[in-house]
């Protein structure tokens, strides 16, 4: 399409809009194949279309979507919910390109109770409204179980598929089952249990799926009180094993005050990029929550918090049919419903519903996070490299980090490690180890600057990222080596303790226009994945510059005199140590003995060694 057709077509989209009307309504955008690929709504219909076309439009994604439009229809509504509710429709319909996407593939199941003259009551995933009335779906399969036990072992619905009517359960067409005899089943098949004490009995398990067990545990005990007063002793034995029984269940289910009844609760998190966010929604009755459920939706345009969770409350209340009047959320959204109202609580036992619905959130995020990286582990660290890039402001990505670390016992022996860590991972084969040569003393900043200008004096293989062991000052001493004498641009980070010798904080040396470069603290929950797997590439150059310590220290600690004779080999010190098992008792050897005694052990011309260098030494 030239730039001249583009003008052309833009022209006529603007035409279309000022025509619309002030009203509230819901607006479609097609495609030049007249494909609708957007569906949207709005309070003003010109207003809200026309900021498509006559603003500058900061968001790439929304650029993409204008540049596809070839025609624009609309449809006027009376109110606003009226609005909401067309556009929900009509992206069910049609499943636009550019419109969110839930990312929900999962059936729930339900609980059936049948339409049946004696009704059976089980779960089932498939919803046929003709077999009879479904309460949920439960997101949970516990929860659902629950509360199937809980009716099993007070009311006994029938588990046979026998078409049971009651002409038929006096007829005796039917035999008892185990069920039965098991005390399971009333055995309303041979009516033993009378059709109106069965149908008593499916009444109150209905108030239980309805949430409404406060009302039932009420009920139950006043009727077991009444059974009481009339000296009805076993009856009211029976009621009261089932108040127990509800009892027990409204104390493991109720997490608010009983006293909020009837209202939907929504949250919404984002993940990292921003692409997928993450909606809770809760039902409450009665201060029982009987239906939980997360559901990831895609953005398509990049749309506000508030935008996306409009949409999903719209969508998700005609899915549960909720016909709650109070919705729970967290921030004030700007839009009016006919039966219902949005309510942002600040404290109380409603507050307290909207974190537990944000910690559902939140825990749904982290175990989808997990499934993706358990079956791809890349994904893992590629998240955590970004992360660290965007805490420091890198311009790069931190693919190869280096660490250093010095390990002496005041001043001997001193030496230093370095570790490097390929996409957050051990990459053993570059790990390097440094004797001190320069230094004298115990002096960890001289013995920094030795090791890193070694390491990059050559300017091969430079890493992305160098993190020091230590704090401000090992940060400098490095600074100085990479910068000042070397004049390479290697960003420098630091893991500084505290007094208790634990990481405390990640540093990070950070430049200004003027090219000054100041220490700021980078801050990190220890926690977080970032902080655990910081202080494991800590722990790892501090266990392998002590582990070349403690090798050099022990090598020096072995050393024997017999080591400085040129000519006597591991062999040949190893058999006198086992003759005479001292140097002092080999010294007296050569001493005494002479040649003959030395040469049984090692011969002539190695007895002749031994004795020239313990005489010129002046031992002999």
């Amino acid at each position: 399409m030239t730039k001249e057709e583009d003008k052309k077509r833009l022209e006529r989209l603007k035409q279309i809009v000022l025509s619309m009307p002030e009203k509230p309504g819901s607006y479609q955008y097609f495609d030049k194949d007249g494909i609708i690929i957007y569906v949207g709504k709005a309070k003003n219909l010109k207003s809200r279309v026309s900021s498509y076309f006559h603003k500058e439009v900061d968001r790439f994604k929304t650029k993409v979507l204008v540049s596809k439009i070839w025609n624009i229809t609309y449809t006027v509504v009376n109110t606003e919910e009226d609005a909401l509710l067309l556009e929900n429709a009509l992206i069910k319909k049609y499943n636009p390109r550019y419109n969110v996407l839930l990312k929900d593939g999962k059936t729930y199941p339900s609980i059936c109770v049948t339409g049946e003259q004696y009704p059976r009551i089980f779960k089932t995933r498939t919803i046929n409204k003709k077999w009879g009335t479904y309460y949920g779906p439960y997101s949970h399969l516990g929860s659902m179980n629950t509360i199937l036990d809980l009716i099993k072992k007070l009311y006994h619905p029938r588990t046979c598929r026998h078409p049971i009517t009651r002409e038929n359960a006096k007829t005796g067409k039917y035999g008892p089952c185990l069920e039965y005899h098991i005390k399971n089943c009333g055995a309303p098949c041979i009516d033993k249990q009378s059709w109106d004490d069965y149908q008593q009995n499916i009444a109150k398990a209905r108030e239980i799926l309805k949430g409404n067990t406060r009302i039932l545990s009420k009920h139950v005990y006043d009727e077991m009180m009444h059974k009481a007063e009339e000296m009805k002793f076993e009856e009211a034995e029976e009621l009261k094993k089932q108040y127990f029984l509800i009892d027990q269940f409204c104390a493991k289910s109720e997490v608010v005050s009983h006293t909020i009844t009837d209202v939907d609760v929504f949250c919404i998190d984002d993940d990292d990029s921003k692409t997928n966010a993450f909606i809770n929604y809760m039902h409450v009755t009665n201060g029982t929550i009987n239906q939980s459920f997360t559901y990831e939706y895609k953005r398509k345009l990049e749309e506000s918090d508030e935008e996306l969770l409009l949409s999903a409350i719209i969508e998700i209340r005609e899915r549960f049919k909720s016909k709650a009047k109070e919705i729970i959320v967290p921030f004030e959204i700007n839009w009016e419903m006919n039966d219902a109202q949005f309510f942002v609580p600040q404290r109380g036992d409603k507050h307290h519903l909207l974190e537990l619905s944000l910690m559902n959130c939140k825990q749904y995020r982290i175990d989808r996070l997990k499934q993706a990286e358990k079956l791809n582990p890349e994904q893992k660290y590629t998240r955590l490299m970004k992360e660290l890039q965007e805490k420091l402001g890198l311009k790069k990505l931190p693919y190869r980090i280096e660490l250093f670390d010095n390990s002496n016992i005041s001043g001997s022996d001193a030496v230093a490690g370095m570790v490097v860590y390929k996409g957050m991972k051990k990459s053993k084969q570059d790990y390097r180890k440094y004797n001190i040569k320069t230094v004298e003393g115990p002096d960890d900043y001289a013995s920094m600057q030795e090791v890193t200008y070694r390491r990059y004096r050559d300017g091969e293989d430079l890493p992305d990222l160098i993190i020091c062991d230590g704090g401000i000052g090992q940060m400098n001493c490095v600074r100085e080596v990479i910068e000042d004498q070397l004049h390479l641009n290697i960003p420098i980070a630091g893991l500084a303790k505290n007094d208790k010798h634990r990481t405390q904080e990640l540093l990070f040396l950070k430049g200004d226009e003027t090219g000054r470069k100041d220490t700021v603290t980078i801050q990190l929950k220890p926690e977080s994945e970032l902080f655990k797997i910081l202080t494991q590439m800590q722990d790892e150059v501090h266990r392998y510059a002590i582990t070349f310590h403690r090798d050099k220290r022990s090598k020096h600690a072995l050393h024997s005199e017999l080591d400085d004779i040129q000519g006597i080999g591991p062999k040949t010190k190893e058999a006198l140590l086992s003759k005479y098992k001292t140097v002092k008792n080999i010294r007296d050897a050569a001493a005494s003995g002479g040649m003959e005694e030395l040469a049984t052990v090692v011969g002539n011309s190695k007895a002749k060694i031994i004795i020239e260098y313990f005489a010129a030494s002046g031992k002999v």
